[in-house]
């Protein structure tokens, strides 16, 4: 990823992660792999990055510099490898915006080792990108804690976590009415069933059936649920692009290679004007993906406030690029990209669910649009 947004410690981190990515057995299609992948994440210092220093992170706050710079090393060997560590930030980070002294000192070390894996648990059937559309309640018990009931969907490592960010309805206001628990993945009424997808990914359904929690398992103060959400996947959605830039950049590189090995009509493909012009456009597309992620996690980590504008350019084009690339690189490799197990193929099933989760496209445009319209 270019530098120009990046100063000597983001450059030195990128360079520890994409060390990290040569080792073999990484690129893994193995949901039961996921706890081992994590230890390997901790075991390199790469979960570093996810928490801040005071509790074993990389510097004194988060810096989506080098969530970004990681996550594009990730994205290129192995979208589950790059989940993993997404999920360890993303789940964790709410703790880091809001979390009590004690919270964090329970959970935070434990993200860097390895020893926690973390999730987000956000999505309901009937409240997607709507996050106001939330159901899943929390109420007062006469102990002074909290009785969580509601229903779950499509959350990362639903079933292995030890640790869940739950936001849950504690009053009927559309969105001062949401707040956020800590929830233990073991809890009593905690139950998980997986659910599988295109690529392989563990996550699944959450139910919450009378679920007990002691007073102190609000995180951040009551109501605050929305802005920290907000809050959370404002930093996360450039880091989405920037899995997608490395997702690209491996098609892209994986076609090269394609067309410079294989001969028709008695030459190499690369030889031919329309391979030449497909790759130039491949170029070109991880190009500008790159650029729009850096900017956004720039911004974010300078000024210190969210960049829902910058966030929301760098998530939407470059994960529709991301799509763009690897579809023409599994066109350069014909009938052989569609052998499964193939890396194009792989990236072709693993790329689709970036456009969805941490914000559809289309709701991404809206943010734009509405940020244009304010001006």
């Amino acid at each position: 990823m270019a530098s120009v947004f990046l100063d000597e410690r983001h450059l030195a981190f990128r360079h520890e992660v994409q060390r990290f990515c040569q080792a073999p057995d990484l690129e893994v299609e193995d949901e039961g792999a996921a706890r081992t992948l994590v230890a390997r994440l901790a075991g390199a210092g790469v979960l570093r990055a996810c928490v801040p220093s005071e509790y074993g992170g990389l510097r004194a706050r988060v810096e989506v510099r080098d969530l970004v710079v990681a996550r594009a090393a990730l994205g290129w060997r192995s979208a589950l490898l790059d989940t993993m560590f997404a999920m360890q930030g993303l789940g964790s980070y709410p703790v880091t915006l809001a979390g009590s002294d004690a919270q964090k000192r329970a959970l935070l070390p434990r993200v860097v080792s390895g020893e926690a894996i973390c999730a987000f648990a956000i999505t309901e059937p009937n409240a997607g990108s709507d996050v106001s559309g939330i159901a899943t309640r929390a109420r007062r018990d006469a102990d002074g804690g909290w009785i969580l009931d509601g229903h779950k969907c499509f959350i990362s490592n639903a079933g292995i976590a030890d640790s869940y960010v739950v936001f849950a309805r504690t009053s009927d206001d559309k969105h001062r009415g949401l707040s956020a628990f800590l929830v233990p993945g073991d809890a009593p009424g905690l139950v998980a069933k997986p659910v599988a997808l295109i690529a392989p990914h563990p996550i699944g359904e959450l139910r919450f059936e009378g679920v007990r929690l002691p007073a102190d398992a609000l995180l951040g103060a009551e109501s605050d649920g929305f802005k920290l959400a907000m809050s959370t996947l404002d930093v996360f959605r450039p880091t989405v692009g920037a899995a997608a830039v490395g997702m690209a950049a491996r098609a892209r590189d994986e076609a090269v290679k394609r067309v410079r090995e294989r001969e028709q009509f008695g030459r190499p493909l690369a030889d031919f004007q329309a391979t030449q012009m497909a790759l130039a456009e491949m170029q070109v597309d991880v190009s500008a993906a790159t650029l729009l992620v850096l900017q956004a996690a720039h911004k974010i980590d300078e000024t210190g406030e969210p960049a829902p504008l910058e966030a929301s350019m760098a998530k939407l084009y470059a994960t529709e690029a991301a799509q763009r690339v690897i579809d023409r690189a599994l066109q350069l490799f014909g009938g052989a990209g569609l052998v499964h197990g193939a890396v194009v193929e792989r990236l072709y099933r693993e790329i689709r669910a970036l456009r969805i989760y941490e914000g559809t496209s289309e709701i991404q445009k809206l943010v734009i649009a509405r940020a244009l319209l304010r001006r």
